[in-house]
This record gives C-alpha cells, sequence and structure tokens, in this order.
C-alpha cells in the first residue's frame, strides 16, 4: 500500500513539476528588449534604415522645442520640396495642412517620421489605419528615399510642432 502510495505522489510530482516548467517563463522571453535610443550614429542614418530598425511606437523627437531646430527644419521642409504640397507655411496645397491639429495617421512622432519616411501607401500596408479625414488629392509620397538622414526627419517634425496652430491637448496625439 505504501508503495503504491509512494508511485501515485512521484506520478503527481512529475505532474506538477512538468506544468510549472511548461508555465515558466523562458530567460529570452523574460529578457526585455533593450530599449530603442537615437543615437547620434543612428541620426545619420537613412529614414528608411530607422524605421526597419525601430519597434513602432519608440521614435522620439530629440530635437522637440528647440528653435533653433525649427528654424532649421522649416529650411529642410522646403530643400526636400515638402512646400510644393503642403504650402510654404504648412498650411496646405493640393495636400492636407501640417499645422491645423488634423493628424491623419495620428499626430506622434513615431507616427510622423513613419509617415514621411514611408508614405502613406507603405504606412497603410504596414497596418497604419486613417484616423482622421482632411483634403487630399494624392498619397504622401516616400520621402525616406529622398532624405538622407534621419535626423532632417525630426529637424522638420520640430519646425511642424512649432508652426502648430491646433488644440494644444491634441499638438502630439
Amino acid at each position: 500500500m505504501m508503495k503504491r502510495f509512494a508511485g501515485v505522489a512521484l506520478v503527481f510530482a512529475l505532474i506538477g513539476a512538468a506544468g510549472c516548467w511548461l508555465a515558466a517563463p523562458s530567460f529570452a522571453a523574460a529578457a526585455k528588449p533593450a530599449a530603442f535610443k537615437l543615437t547620434p550614429a543612428i541620426l545619420a542614418e537613412p529614414p528608411v534604415k530607422v524605421v526597419a530598425q525601430a519597434p513602432k511606437g519608440s521614435l522620439h523627437d530629440p530635437y522637440a522645442g528647440n528653435a533653433k531646430v525649427a528654424k532649421e527644419g522649416h529650411q529642410l521642409f522646403f530643400h526636400y520640396g515638402c512646400n510644393g504640397c503642403h504650402g510654404g507655411g504648412g498650411g496646405g496645397g493640393m495636400c492636407p495642412p501640417l499645422i491645423n491639429g488634423v493628424w491623419i495617421y495620428g499626430g506622434s512622432d513615431d507616427t510622423l517620421f513613419r509617415l514621411i519616411s514611408l508614405g502613406s501607401t507603405k504606412m497603410q500596408a504596414a497596418g497604419y489605419q486613417r484616423e482622421a479625414l482632411e483634403n487630399v488629392i494624392g498619397p504622401m509620397p516616400q520621402m525616406g528615399l529622398l532624405i538622407h538622414h534621419s535626423s532632417d526627419v525630426f529637424k522638420i517634425i520640430t519646425w511642424i510642432r512649432s508652426a502648430y496652430q491646433g488644440s494644444p491637448d491634441h499638438k502630439y496625439h
């Protein structure tokens, strides 16, 4: 009787141990991935390369609120021809205004960086959906193929934020 009890207890102990082993997270799953950091080297890389490396939601404007950088961003806005579609002051033209608070795909730094870099067609292919409607004649082109450095995209975003005229509580959403 005692042997039978010991055998049954051993079987239950093994089953319990196996269940705990299966339910326990693996060391790889338990380790959190390193946070994506915008280093000077990464800011020098092409925007499409940064988009491919950076997890969704991890890109934040390192120049936010810097008036000198915003002025440089406005010059880059003209240099890359953004004014041809969005107007010289960002108030719109044949494409939507950038300063009125209507963010078609959302207004986070990460979303704006990806929209500029990938264009609207690739944004939609990546699973982004329109959150708002605005007068749009054509799709946003993939400017990340023309813009040489990711820092330039962030400088343009810094200028857009400085020129923003929409509701303050909607500025980054």
